[in-house]
């Protein structure tokens, strides 16, 4: 079976098993936790609940168009790269960037929720190609991020950044571990300024996902999307996010009809 790995190298407040605790936000220094905040442990369970049919969900619900997207916010890595996946989930982005880098490269999937690591890592063995033995998953904190700074090459975001408890900080921290001159891609749902996207979006949440989600006992699990893009920022504000948090240059593209954004920030 795949494993699940420590980086290299970890914070101090790693567990001895060189997995960082999910959620929970640590000194980069010292032997001391920081409580876990109770709205990263709500999301944390939540993530954990949906693991065994999101893979599924998101090839029906999108009609397969996630691949597409997907492909998209991957497409700033090349060959040889080391490359972070933040907020892998269950390890789509993951599969491709290694797709990209090839076995010269290095590819690190960092989630808080172990049962989807323990997906990706399933996942992981399903698959034949000799590059996908080599990605590394790790439980850990989006917050602070294991690694020493300036370390990858690339930092993609798929649907996470949206469901981070202080995006700023989370900026900063994918600032911080990326190189000089090299690019943040963070793919999630646009929140539209069109009241016609954002009415589609509104209703197609509210009448296919949650409906859909509700076969597989996953109402509640679900109902927190329409929330958590209300909740979320515009392109414009996702760029000025960026910006503030350091990155050189941000640029905001909207998926699928406005349905979807992908914001490409340069350090």
């Amino acid at each position: 079976m795949g494993t699940l790995a420590a980086a290299i190298p970890v914070t101090a407040g790693a567990t001895a098993t060189g997995i960082s605790h999910a959620g929970c936000r640590r000194r980069r220094r010292g032997s001391v936790a920081v409580r876990c905040s109770s709205a990263a442990d709500e999301r944390q369970a939540l993530f954990s609940r949906i693991a065994p049919v999101y893979d599924h969900l998101n090839d029906v619900l999108s009609l397969g168009q996630h691949r597409t997207w997907k492909r998209i916010c991957v497409s700033w890595a090349k060959r040889g790269d080391r490359v972070l996946d933040l907020c892998c989930g269950s390890g789509d982005l993951a599969f491709l960037l290694f797709q990209k880098v090839g076995l010269d490269g290095e590819v690190m999937g960092v989630d808080f929720s172990g049962k989807q690591l323990q997906t990706a890592a399933s996942r992981q063995d399903q698959r034949w190609k000799a590059c996908y033995k080599n990605i590394k998953w790790i439980e850990g904190d989006a917050l602070d991020l294991p690694f020493t700074d300036r370390y990858f090459d690339a930092v993609t975001v798929g649907y996470g950044l949206r469901n981070v408890v202080d995006r700023p900080k989370a900026m900063q921290e994918i600032l911080r571990v990326l190189k000089p001159g090299s690019r943040a891609s963070v793919l999630d749902f646009n929140k539209s300024s069109s009241i016609f996207t954002a009415s589609l979006q509104s209703w197609a949440i509210d009448n296919v996902v949650v409906p859909l989600a509700s076969s597989y006992g996953l109402t509640e699990e679900y109902k927190y999307l329409k929330s958590s893009i209300s909740q979320y920022l515009t392109g414009e504000e996702l760029e000025k996010l960026a910006k503030e948090a350091g990155f050189s240059s941000a640029k905001h593209y909207e998926l699928g009809g406005g349905l979807m954004g992908n914001l490409v920030a340069t350090r």
